[in-house]
């Protein structure tokens, strides 16, 4: 019984965690437009971080690819969704793998101790996101939308200015939410022990 109740925690925050990514990139966003494409600054990437620290790196990971995903399919960033979903997906991975696999994240440290793992963990995701973003985005303009390739070059670049941002905010906004979550969620039994 008590098996069950954790996955429907699990499942409850994982869920919760998809909703606030997709707010994170649909509503808290500025658009920039680029010629006939566009590029966001966002804060769904901030939530994606957050799910992986606070739920795991694969239930993290797809919050933020299904949330995500869901808000690129709904707005005009249709096109990017596949892309989203496998980028988000990474990005939670890494981030759990770091921070529960690497740190041990959940269980108990010093403060000083869980706010460089919390920094740490958070910035390997989007260190990853800032290079694999562009490159990703490249091929996947150039050989899959048949973007030409001078403006696919073109598009990654500004893509990769963008990501950067986003991936600052991300690491900062992310890191300081869970720091403020983390001992709350650890009184009332909802911290999940990974």
């Amino acid at each position: 019984m008590k098996d069950n109740s954790n996955k429907i925690k699990v499942l409850a925050q994982a869920a919760l965690c998809a909703a606030l990514c997709y707010v994170g990139a649909t509503f808290i966003k500025i658009d920039i437009p680029v010629g006939t494409e566009s590029t966001m600054f966002h804060f769904g990437n901030t939530f994606c971080v957050l799910a992986a620290l606070l739920v795991g790196g694969v239930w993290g990971g797809l919050a933020g690819a299904v949330g995500m995903t869901i808000s690129d399919l709904t707005t005009r960033y249709v096109t990017s969704a596949p892309k989203t979903f496998v980028l988000k997906l990474c990005i939670g991975l890494i981030v759990g793998l770091v921070a529960h696999k690497g740190f041990k994240l959940s269980k108990e440290h010093s403060k000083k101790y869980t706010v460089v793992a919390t920094v740490v963990s958070s910035a390997a995701g989007m260190i990853f996101n800032i290079f694999a973003d562009p490159i990703v985005g490249y091929f996947y303009k150039t050989y899959i939308l048949g973007v030409p390739q001078d403006l696919s070059k073109a598009l990654a670049k500004i893509g990769a200015l963008t990501t950067s941002v986003n991936a600052i905010i991300a690491v900062i906004f992310a890191s300081v939410i869970y720091l403020i979550l983390r001992p709350i969620l650890k009184k009332s039994g909802l911290l999940r022990e990974l």
